[in-house]
């Protein structure tokens, strides 16, 4: 796959940039990170280049300076709020993050829970962890907050939140995910610091939208489409116009929330260091774009699939018309539609063809295989036999999984495990193939070229089962289908 982004340069310089940052606040900086620390797909799709775990190993070489604070918000931990990519709660995901951490040699100081207003699952969490000897810390729900600043900034507003104690330069401030309170954690310490004589610093990081790169460009574009359900949407900033006559990207809720920023800093320090938004991000991405068409090109593939899993969960229930609507038009002002995505087109002749459910891949080299399910095999199972048979050189009429070997799996399912659909999923294929290669040559040339599937596109006529959209997450198949339930 081409490369478009030079994540060496990226590590250097964002490193660099950070370290600017905390000298120039007499060594003590708090940094809200935001997005993912880990597994940051998104990025790697749309800067290809960018490694899932660059901004981790960025960490990783200021770890002499820095300690991380976990936020997490109260009202969380009581409606038991869930991860969705990884399925787990909010407060296990803490815990989790806290051992990735660790086990990388980072220093966890404390959690924080935020919009504290007495919750007993607050309560019990805070025990749980206290008893597991991790640090805890209060942060009350502020009324009015973040409009009243003179309450805010008073012994009854940010003063009732307990102290953090800080032992490191740098202080990076994360959580689970949105709506964590990750600012105003930041904000609390700033206040706090400042009423035990320690001037800290503030600055944010944040990957997306990128400042340095124009508002309409294919990058900052796919950002708004995976926040559609956010509504976020990118905006020149106009206080960085103001101030320096230079445009530069920023999104609406940081924009908004400045003005209120700025009164919460001068309130603190008697002014603020920020002119604008865009000045309190540290993010360098822009600058270690190494190929914009190759990027470009990745990002209007990225929105097309956000449009497609869109469509897809507003058919399960989890998506609105607004989120569908928005990334509509973001395709109309790139001039994008389905039809641009090969493996679209692929899929429905086949189906129109076969007149079943079908699906298509595109292999790192253009080629474009196709499959339709059949009474022995899901689509989606088919179409790995197919693409790995063209991958190792194998005739495609040459039967790699005989039917005789098939149909007794398909008899176990049926009446043994009471399936209702008696064909194989890419699971089931993938173990028979195992066993098989074994004995068979062919089945083991072919499970050979499996990790060549990993970047590949996918798109099938129907709604693939969680079988099987497991297994092409595992390959690092990047796949989309059609709102249709089969």
């Amino acid at each position: 796959m081409k490369q478009g982004f030079d994540n060496d340069k990226y590590l250097r310089i964002q490193s660099e940039h950070i370290r600017e940052r905390i000298s120039h606040y007499g060594n003590k900086l708090y940094l809200e990170f935001g997005g993912k620390l880990f597994d940051d797909y998104h990025a790697s799709r749309v800067l290809p280049g960018f490694q899932p775990d660059s901004k981790l190993r960025m960490l990783m070489q200021l770890s002499s300076q820095l300690e991380i604070i976990i936020a997490i918000n109260a009202e969380d931990i009581e409606k038991n709020k869930v991860r969705a990519d990884l399925g787990i709660t909010y407060d296990a995901d803490v815990l989790r993050l806290r051992d990735e951490f660790q086990s990388r040699g980072l220093q966890v100081g404390a959690v924080a829970i935020t919009h504290f207003n007495g919750q007993s699952g607050a309560v019990a969490y805070r025990e749980r962890l206290e008893r597991m000897g991790i640090k805890v810390a209060y942060l009350h729900l502020i009324n009015n907050y973040p409009t009243d600043v003179d309450f805010i900034c008073s012994d009854e507003g940010f003063g009732r939140n307990e102290y953090i104690e800080t032992s490191h330069p740098l202080v990076v401030v994360t959580a689970p995910g949105p709506g964590s309170g990750k600012m105003a954690v930041c904000l609390s310490q700033l206040y706090l610091e400042n009423k035990h004589g320690v001037k800290a610093g503030y600055a944010k990081f944040e990957t997306f939208p990128i400042w340095s790169i124009p508002l309409k460009h294919p990058v900052n574009v796919a950002y708004e489409a995976a926040t559609a359900d956010l509504n976020d949407v990118n905006m020149i900033d106009p206080f960085h116009l103001e101030a320096y006559g230079k445009t530069a990207v920023n999104y609406n809720r940081d924009i908004e929330i400045f003005p209120v920023l700025n009164a919460i800093f001068e309130s603190i320090y008697g002014e603020n260091p920020y002119k604008s938004p865009t000045d309190m991000g540290v993010n360098m991405a822009g600058f270690c774009i190494s190929d914009d068409d190759v990027c470009s090109q990745a990002s209007k593939d990225e929105i097309i699939r956000r449009y497609y899993n869109t469509l897809c969960n507003f058919a399960d229930g989890r998506a609105t018309e607004d989120e569908i609507n928005k990334i509509k038009l973001l395709m109309k002002q790139l001039k994008l539609s389905t039809d641009d995505r090969p493996t679209t087109m692929a899929a429905h002749e086949r189906e129109a063809k076969e007149q079943m459910p079908s699906a298509a891949i595109q292999l790192a080299d253009g080629t474009i295989i196709t499959a339709h399910s059949s009474n022995l095999l899901s689509a989606s199972a088919a179409l790995i036999i197919n693409a790995l048979k063209h991958l190792s050189g194998i005739d495609h009429s040459l039967q790699l999984i005989p039917q005789q070997t098939i149909e007794p799996i398909q008899k176990t399912k049926v009446e043994m495990l009471h399936s209702k659909a008696p064909r194989l999923h890419s699971d089931e294929v993938l173990v028979t193939l195992s066993i098989l290669s074994l004995s068979d040559p062919n089945c083991r040339r072919a499970l050979d070229c499996l990790p060549q599937l990993k970047g590949c596109q996918v798109h099938a006529t129907k709604m693939l089962s969680e079988v099987d959209r497991k297994i092409f997450k595992r390959l690092g198949i990047e796949f989309t289908t059609d709102p249709v339930k089969i």
